[in-house]
């Protein structure tokens, strides 16, 4: 279609009103900045010098109009100001050098998880906390001696932990100013036996009934995610009042029941537009990428880092397009998607809950694993939808690195990022992705040191030194063009990806050891007839559709999965390390997993030993003869790591350090003892 010429001054008229300041930066009105103090007392992290920490409160404006807003769910019904914008709120916090001539000019910003923040944890070893202050929250302080500056911001409107960061979104409400109403479900799922239980979800605040211990709620339960719903009578439980003063609780005559399923549904009223979380997120960075942030410099390269939820996170963003802003600038450069698995997540529909995601034997009824899961283009083939992940991408696209560990593959569905929906063939991913398998470790670092309502100890494997080097790699990938490693992960092409039962028959017969039931298989949920196209639930809870097959990483002689990045413990492990861990008897559901452990099975002292256990696996003693010899393959297999590009050079004496204590706890230990405790050094 042509248009007509349009005249000289009008021209420079609109080219003016383009280039204006308050125009590029609409989405951020204002950044309050409450506290600006010096870091860890002001000690220094090598040649990037000591760190500010600013924090304080992000404004936006967005305009529900924009094309750009028009994916979020409800916009259109939010309160609008004079000029017709939707306001929110939230809170951020940044670490910056003092300095900023000492600063490597990348900004890592890390998605909140349910307001928390994980990457100071994972990476740096420190406590987490959001109050970040004292040398302790530094922990070893690799992120800082980087360079980076740390920025952290609130997006999620349900964070039910005060002191984390929070967000105030908008309410929507009915055109004519009425109260729009729905129904909702939370599952609760006991691993003991209760009077009463929180309804809310994982540190969660939860939507409340519209009606006040609303007669016509009901409570299910069931003795699987996908079993038959048995309904309680109502006069059999009541809500009670919980430690906020809100109607949190559910008291049940009789109890509840460990491992079983309960379902509690009601209608409630004022959702939250979910959504401006996507929005929230995409504006502060396009804020900082453009102009800086509360008097950081604006930086040369922006890398977004999701854990779990805030991984899922950014998925989503990619898959509805909010990895850029509104004037379709790309808000961040490189992004390391970490244990998000095949999810995406409950952000961005009516009664949206964030918090929720499929899991093994929990939540079931929410929203957060569907197609697309794979990066590349794949055919849905009960739908015949062609979808990938990054369809709304254009160009190159930032730099993505997907990493998930064994756990991920049985709890989260991982297979799905690299296979087809059918589960039949190997993807390739798109040039700007990598995809690596952590192959032996479970959801996050170990530290739990009693079995509480697990089958077996949990997993010790400390797959954070890989995430350091590819943390690096990627700063180097979008800095300077450096190639990371090549894709790490198991395929059905070389026979490491297999069926649940083919892992079962394979994995070695250890006496006593119960292995799952098999993996998270998400099925296909029916919401109803306006959730696609609008993003309201009419059917809830869903209808469960045919589920997607899901593979796992197949195992070796020893149970040690194949097929992924093997790091030391791994490659001169003292026993197996497996990215599943089963719930024991007492808290029900036996053959079922956990969301997020995995378990250590450790190796006899002796051949005598293991021929008395009836265990398959070679003992140390036949393994290694001694404790020298052991360093030796674990210095090998470190070389190897490094020159791989999984490890850090400077990282092995403490990896060797490590592997020494570990082997002197191992022949200390009481080998008759369930004890789990002997695995952590202090």
């Amino acid at each position: 279609m042509l248009r007509s010429p349009v005249r000289p001054l009008r021209h420079l008229v609109l080219l003016a009103a383009l280039l204006m300041p308050a125009a590029a930066q609409a989405a951020v009105e204002r950044v309050e900045v409450t506290e600006r103090t010096p870091f860890a007392e002001g000690m220094s992290f090598g040649e990037a010098g000591a760190y500010e920490m600013v924090r304080g409160r992000v404004h936006y404006a967005v305009d529900p109009d924009d094309p750009a807003n028009a994916a979020i769910v409800d916009v259109e019904l939010a309160p609008r100001d004079g000029r017709g914008l939707v306001n929110f709120s939230g809170d951020f916090v940044m670490l910056r050098p003092a300095d900023p001539a000492k600063a490597d000019s990348t900004l890592l910003y890390e998605v909140t998880n349910r307001g928390g923040i994980g990457i100071l944890g994972q990476l740096n070893g420190a406590r987490a906390t959001p109050d970040l202050r004292t040398a302790e929250d530094a922990g070893t302080g690799f992120l800082m001696r980087q360079g980076f500056t740390l920025l952290w911001s609130a997006w999620n409107w349900d964070v039910g932990i005060a002191e984390n960061l929070q967000a105030s979104l908008p309410v929507a409400r009915q055109p004519d100013g009425a109260p729009i109403i729905g129904k909702v479900a939370y599952e609760l799922v006991p691993s003991a036996e209760a009077d009463a239980l929180d309804w809310t979800g994982l540190r969660a605040k939860g939507y409340m009934p519209a009606v006040p211990d609303d007669p016509e709620a009901v409570l299910s339960v069931r003795d699987a995610p996908r079993g038959q719903r048995t309904t309680l009578p109502r006069d059999s439980w009541r809500f009670e009042t919980g430690p906020d003063g809100r109607p949190t609780l559910i008291r049940l005559e009789g109890g509840f029941q460990p491992g079983r399923i309960y379902e509690l549904v009601f209608t409630a009223q004022d959702p939250v537009v979910v959504g401006l979380g996507l929005a929230a997120v995409r504006d502060i960075l396009s804020h900082a990428k453009q102009q800086g942030i509360a008097g950081a410099p604006r930086p040369d390269r922006v890398l977004a880092y999701g854990i779990s939820q805030s991984g899922r996170f950014i998925s989503h963003m990619l898959w509805q397009g909010f990895h850029v802003d509104e004037q379709g600038r790309p808000v961040f450069d490189g992004a390391v998607i970490h244990v998000a698995g095949g999810g995406k997540g409950s952000f961005n529909h009516r009664f949206a809950q964030t918090t929720r995601h499929f899991s093994m034997w929990e939540d079931h009824i929410y929203p957060t694993d569907f197609h697309p899961f794979a990066p590349a283009p794949t055919t849905n083939p009960v739908t015949g939808e062609q979808a990938g992940l990054l369809d709304r991408v254009q160009g190159d696209g930032p730099k993505l690195v997907f990493t998930n560990t064994s756990a991920e593959y049985w709890n989260r569905a991982a297979s799905l990022i690299h296979t087809t929906p059918d589960g039949r063939q190997d993807v390739t991913p798109p040039e700007n992705v990598r995809i690596y398998h952590l192959s032996g470790a479970q959801h996050f670092v170990a530290r739990q040191r009693e079995r509480g309502t697990f089958a077996n100890c949990v997993n010790p494997l400390d797959h954070q030194r890989a995430m350091r080097a590819i943390t690096v790699a990627l700063r180097d990938w979008v800095r300077d063009g450096t190639a990371p490693p090549p894709n790490r992960h198991p395929t059905i092409a070389d026979g490491t990806l297999v069926t649940a039962e083919a892992y079962k028959r394979d994995f070695p017969a250890i006496p006593g050891l119960r292995l799952p039931d098999g993996p998270l298989v998400p099925a296909r949920l029916d919401n109803g007839p306006r959730f696609a196209s609008a993003g309201i639930a009419d059917t809830v809870p869903p209808i469960w559709g045919e589920p997607y097959p899901v593979l796992v990483p197949a195992p070796d002689k020893d149970g040690l999965d194949l097929g992924g990045i093997r790091l030391p413990d791994i490659e001169a492990p003292l026993g197996t390390h497996t990215g599943w861990n089963t719930r024991n008897e007492a808290a029900g559901a036996p053959g079922a997993t956990d969301r997020w452990q995995g378990s250590f099975l450790p190796f006899a002292l002796t051949a005598a030993k293991r021929a008395e256990d009836g265990d398959p696996r070679l003992s140390l003693a036949e393994r290694y003869g001694d404790k020298a010899a052991y360093l030796a393959q674990v210095r090998a297999a470190a070389d190897r790591s490094v020159a791989d590009g999984f490890l850090l050079a400077g990282e092995v004496p403490d990896l060797l350090g490590r592997a020494e204590g570990f082997w002197d706890r191992m022949q200390a230990r009481d080998v008759d003892s369930a004890a789990c405790a002997y695995m952590f050094a202090e």
